[in-house]
């Protein structure tokens, strides 16, 4: 199944520009599944989304349809089919 990846503008200079990548994801995958996945094609954007640990960077926030995935099981969350969204966090003062 494909999934559909959101990025913002902010990210989008790691994979060459784009604002959407299409993943294909197999049943039961996980979001770690299609982050490594990203990862593989644009190695770039996947160390600006996880540390060496493999764990999501804490300024980066992931939606997996309209839920936040740390909300939910963080990167063990299935995706099952829902597009997935990633927001650098905002902090202002």
């Amino acid at each position: 199944m494909m999934i559909d990846v959101k990025l913002p503008a902010a990210l989008a200079s790691e994979c060459g520009g784009a604002r959407h990548l299409d993943v294909d994801a197999r049943p039961g995958a996980t979001l770690a599944d299609v982050l490594d996945q990203v990862a593989a094609a644009h190695p770039r954007l996947g160390r600006r989304l996880r540390d060496e640990a493999g764990k999501l960077r804490r300024y980066v926030n992931v939606y997996i349809g309209d839920e936040e995935s740390r909300r939910l099981q963080g990167l063990a969350t299935p995706v099952d089919g829902r597009d997935i969204q990633i927001l650098p966090s905002i902090a202002g003062g």
